[in-house]
């Protein structure tokens, strides 16, 4: 089924191409088209760009294009204020430190609505309160949000200093049509944009189809697009490479294994054309949770890392592509960040002497276990997902070697990170280990803070709790997650600190950054990799056709 989307004055059922959807529209010739076409791995649904399990390429280039936001990434990875939206944005006030937004009075939403403090407080209660959100430290210091002038000035009250504040409050959602929403956050943006605010429109979103079409929105209030219409279109990769060769995608963006990567080097004999990697702002991970009753133990944990084989596990995962160059040898900063240190050690301790030292045995050689009992691990990962799936299965064959036995559970992503890895009650059912992103959002002292730090329970106020998806709480380095948060201290001397004693801790095992290949015809002008993190698609606001 096609869905469409009445955003820019079309029809609720999308015609065949070509066919106008608008009376007076004018039907154009393929050849004097005003759009280019993106080949993609996939578009499947889920379009939030706040939650963990709906992270993809496509679901950043939607993001950048159809969502506002107070700063965007400039080419230097720093944070720029997007006039777009707003007029100025500083601290005001030290005491209690206070951010305050201009916004100007013409942004609005597709649906006439205007872009108000409301989609500021709706995001920040999001972001406080709902499991499985990507980097939500920053928004876990924010007091109050005040509005004065109609919603278009915005007070944000912290608790403490942020100097990350500028990473806040990026892709705002519609809360006037969100608030309210059956299924509420859960079901935000799953298939669909019910309002958006930027310089393209959803024309169709046909997922069983494999196509989503944008067009120049008239609603819009700054300076349009240069293209009439951009097309994402799912195909296999072999299937994308004849495109390109054919002319019918100008541009592709796929995440490339060694056979695609060899194609388009034969294709570029041929045909002219450009390849960027383009790392995307994702490190897969293995969590290995101290939240359940079988991996409390330290040296458990230690066993297990130690008995898997990284360089392999980097292999199944990277295939060969881009991402294989872009190793995660660090727990916080990911290796095309500015700031990047290899901080990982060499293995310290024999897994079967610490399994003995835990209380397990391992009788004539088989599975390890204890007290009668099997140890038997249970290994996550988002259903469907890759190249999540894979090392999981591949961690479950590495185990099995080693005798501890274990069992992969793929659930869908939103019940992943919603649900099962939320909760940090001990659990027969609990998960053991997870093969799960880590995302940096901009602020890498939130991302040390959402992926390491404590917070207090909100029962007493004072007792602290896990506040991430491994169950890990630390009182002797949450001093200094909250120093490098607040700015006390420097990320870089606060990492120094703190990395030592998280490989120690043998929490989470870092294996690759996710890299996108990007291709570019000529016939795609203006098309670059894009600011740090936002993605290619972030700049298709410049592209044009060239061949018309």
């Amino acid at each position: 089924m096609v869905a469409a989307f009445a955003l820019v004055g079309c029809t609720a059922t999308p015609p065949p191409p070509l066919v106008p959807s608008t009376p007076g529209m004018t039907v154009v010739p393929k050849e004097k088209q005003n759009e280019i076409v993106v080949g993609v791995d996939d578009v499947k649904g889920g379009y939030n760009p706040h939650t963990l399990a709906n992270q993809s390429t496509v679901t950043t280039a939607l993001s950048s294009l159809l969502l506002p936001s107070t700063f965007r990434t400039d080419a230097d990875g720093s944070p720029r204020l997007d006039l777009d939206l707003v007029v100025s944005a500083e601290v005001t006030n030290a005491e209690p430190y206070t951010v305050t937004y201009t916004l100007r009075r013409d942004a609005s939403w597709s649906d006439s609505a205007p872009i108000a403090a409301e989609d500021f407080v709706y995001l920040w209660q999001r972001m406080r309160e709902e499991p499985g959100v990507v980097d939500p430290a920053g928004y876990r210091l924010i007091d109050d949000i005040a509005s004065r002038e109609g919603g278009k000035v915005v007070e944000v009250v912290f608790t403490r200093p942020y100097p990350g504040w500028r990473s806040l409050f990026h892709n705002l959602l519609p809360a006037h049509l969100l608030k309210d929403a059956p299924g509420g956050w859960s079901t935000a943006l799953a298939d669909s944009f019910p309002a958006t605010a930027g310089p393209f429109a959803v024309r169709t979103l046909d997922q069983p189809r494999g196509e989503i079409v944008l067009e120049r929105s008239d609603r819009f209030w700054e300076q349009p697009p240069a293209l009439d219409r951009l097309v994402l279109r799912r195909a296999g990769q072999h299937d994308t490479i004849e495109a390109l060769n054919t002319g019918d995608d100008q541009v592709a963006l796929l995440r490339a294994d060694s056979i695609v990567t060899k194609d388009i080097a034969e294709l570029a004999k041929t045909t002219p054309l450009s390849s960027t990697v383009v790392p995307r702002p994702e490190v897969v991970q293995l969590l290995l949770r101290p939240a359940s009753p079988r991996m409390q133990d330290v040296r458990v944990r230690t066993a297990v890392m130690n008995a898997l084989d990284r360089d392999e596990l980097i292999a199944i995962g990277a295939r060969s592509g881009p991402s294989a160059n872009l190793r995660a040898d660090a727990q916080v900063i990911p290796p095309s960040k500015a700031g990047y240190t290899p901080t990982m050690p060499a293995k310290a301790g024999d897994p079967a002497q610490l399994l003995t030292e835990a209380g397990y045995t391992r009788p004539d050689g088989g599975q390890w276990g204890r007290d009668n009992t099997t140890l038997e691990l249970t290994i996550a990962a988002p259903a469907d997902v890759e190249p999540y799936v894979a090392i999981a299965n591949q961690v479950q064959r590495q185990l099995s070697l080693s005798g501890i036995a274990a069992r992969v559970l793929t659930t869908p992503a939103n019940q992943l990170f919603g649900q099962d890895l939320s909760d940090t009650a001990a659990s027969k059912e609990s998960i053991d280990i997870a093969v799960v992103p880590r995302v940096d959002t901009g602020d890498s002292a939130a991302v040390l803070a959402s992926a390491f730090g404590c917070r207090p329970s909100p029962e007493d106020g004072g007792t602290p709790i896990p506040a991430n998806l491994s169950g890990f709480c630390d009182q002797t380095v949450q001093p200094v997650i909250e120093q490098a948060l607040s700015g006390e201290v420097l990320l870089a001397d606060a990492l120094r600190t703190i990395e030592p004693v998280l490989w120690q801790q043998a929490v989470a095992l870092p294996l690759f950054q996710v890299a996108d290949l990007l291709v570019t015809l000529p016939t795609a002008g203006n098309v670059t990799s894009g600011a740090p993190f936002a993605g290619p698609l972030s700049t298709a606001r410049t592209w044009r056709r060239e061949d018309r």
